[in-house]
């Protein structure tokens, strides 16, 4: 859904587009259309052609793998600090993941063939873009870890500290049964979860809304996951 453009939405937000060079930045800007993206909006299934690429500002984006039997896990998230749709200037043009929006906001695209010419230009774009793709394998790949070798209580608060570094503010709109879905566990194992968090003092969690009152002492209840994650992007983004 195409947004009206507001002065509280900018381009700017996006850290990816806030990062290129203004020349590069002046010939995309006519291209980029703002959008909102609303809680649960698939921006693309699996194998589908891509036909735009996403710059979140206030949205978040859930990139799922769905298996055969419908049962599904987040195997990245994309917010402010990136795009959704790498797989266009990969080569790819298909993915086997699934993109759904799990956190509303708004964003802007920008069509593929717009995205081709400059980053076929081979110049600030594409490394830019290269940069932040092998930031977000390892961040697929960490993910994959995690979920294997920690605790679920460690795999929540590193997705809390993940989604609460792409959001304004401490509070995430966000229900038991979306966030079993996105670390693909039993709904049951994210109350028990929440339940201690909240006993530690950590969060406050009541009807979909959760509250961080802790932020320091969930990182201390996290695994290494999150702070690889966050330092690789650090690393490969900050001179961007």
């Amino acid at each position: 859904m195409v947004a009206k453009m507001s002065t509280q939405q900018t381009p700017w937000q996006n850290h990816l587009l806030a990062s290129l060079p203004k020349e590069t930045f002046e010939r995309i800007a006519p291209h980029l259309e703002a959008v909102s993206m609303p809680l649960g909006e698939v921006l693309y299934e699996s194998g589908d052609q891509l036909h735009h690429v996403y710059f979140p500002t206030t949205a978040i984006v859930s990139l799922h793998y769905v298996m055969e039997n419908g049962a599904s896990a987040e195997i990245s998230g994309v917010g402010n600090e990136g795009v959704v749709g790498i797989s266009l200037f990969m080569g790819g043009n298909t993915t086997p993941s699934r993109a759904a929006v799990c956190t509303g906001g708004y964003g802007y695209r920008l069509k593929a063939n717009v995205m081709m010419e400059e980053f076929n230009r081979a110049g600030s774009m594409m490394k830019l873009m290269l940069r932040y793709t092998q930031a977000l394998i390892t961040q697929m790949s960490q993910t994959a870890v995690c979920n294997r070798h920690h605790s679920m209580e460690q795999q929540m608060c590193r997705w809390l500290l993940q989604t609460l570094d792409r959001l304004p503010s401490q509070e995430l709109i966000m229900t038991q049964e979306l966030i079993a879905s996105m670390l693909g566990v039993r709904r049951e194992g994210i109350t028990e979860t929440a339940g201690d968090l909240q006993r530690a003092g950590l969060i406050s969690y009541r009807r979909g809304h959760i509250t961080v009152l802790n932020r320091a002492g969930l990182e201390k209840h996290s695994c290494e996951c999150y702070d690889v994650v966050r330092k690789e992007f650090h690393r490969l983004l900050k001179e961007a």
